[in-house]
This record gives structure tokens, sequence and C-alpha cells, in this order.
């Protein structure tokens, strides 16, 4: 399992992008991690699933109410990665009504998720190999803090965690 001190994985994920813009077409664009993550503070939270209950109830909206409390303790971007594909993200993005706050990455075949170890295996509930909850302060692509949620839980990988680990 990944850990404070190591590198990100390389690994490509996919974001859904609504409106052309800085080098992004419509619809999945890749996101090179290493490249996206060079030289910048990014509040990483992983979950899961897309419209699941506690992820679309307190999950990403902590992040999206914390966001510029985040920027203000110095972080670049906030990502929400979940083993989606990026048109399942973009819809929940809508949903959730992220903006441009927090960017909502797919991880559609799990490259990224089984890289870090950070796996759970939901297959006896319908759900397939999944990302565990957590959340990660990533300083120019190496962890800087980690925050692993137990079987069930969401005690940990919140926003407010991640901001006062932010701010120290």
């Amino acid at each position: 399992m990944i850990k404070v001190g190591d590198a990100l994985p390389a690994a490509t994920l996919m974001e859904y992008v609504e409106v052309e813009g800085n080098g992004c077409s419509i619809g999945p664009n890749p996101v090179d991690v290493a490249k996206a993550c060079a030289g910048k503070t990014i509040a990483l939270f992983a979950l899961p699933g897309a419209f699941t209950p506690t992820c679309s109830a307190k999950h990403v909206p902590g992040y999206v109410e914390n966001h510029d409390a985040l920027k203000a303790a110095g972080v670049d971007e906030i990502w929400c990665v979940s083993v989606n594909d990026a048109f399942v993200m973009g819809a929940w993005a809508r949903d959730q009504q992220t903006g441009t706050k927090v960017r909502m990455l797919g991880d559609g075949d799990a490259a990224f998720t089984k890289a870090t170890g950070l796996t759970l295996d939901l297959t006896g509930k319908g759900l397939g190999l999944r990302s565990n909850r957590y959340s990660m302060l990533v300083k120019d692509g190496k962890v800087a803090s980690l925050n692993v949620e137990g079987p069930g839980k969401f005690e940990v990988s919140d926003a407010a965690t991640l901001l006062a680990q932010s701010k120290s």
C-alpha cells in the first residue's frame, strides 16, 4: 500500500470536460497523474463509487464546501478519484455541482487504484473492484499525508481532516 513519502503511481486518469479549452476537447480527456501533480499541492480523495450514498451526501459536498479554505491553505487543486468511467464522473460532477472546484477523475480500469494498493473488493455486493475510501495531501507528486478509512467508515477522509493537515 502507498504510504507517506511515496510518489503517486504512474497512471492516466480520465476527466470528462464539458467546455473546450486549455488544450482539452469536449468529452473524456486523459490526465497524466505525474504531469498533473508536478509542482502542485493536490488534495486527493477517493471513494468507492459515483452516486453512492455516503459519497454523494457527505464526501464530495464537503470538498466543494471547503474549496476556498483548502485553496487558502495552499492547495492548488482538489481531485476526486473513483473506479468509474469519465462519462459517469462527468454526470456526477453535474449532479454534485462541483464546477471548477473539484476535478472528478475516473479510474475506469482501476489501474491507479491497484497501483496505490488501496482497492476494495465489493464483488459480493455486485460492485466489483473499487477504491477504498481515503484522502491524501500530495505535494509535487509525493504523498505528504494519507488517511485511509476502515471498512464502512467515514471518519478521516473528509475535507475537514485534510484541511487541518494542509494547514500544518
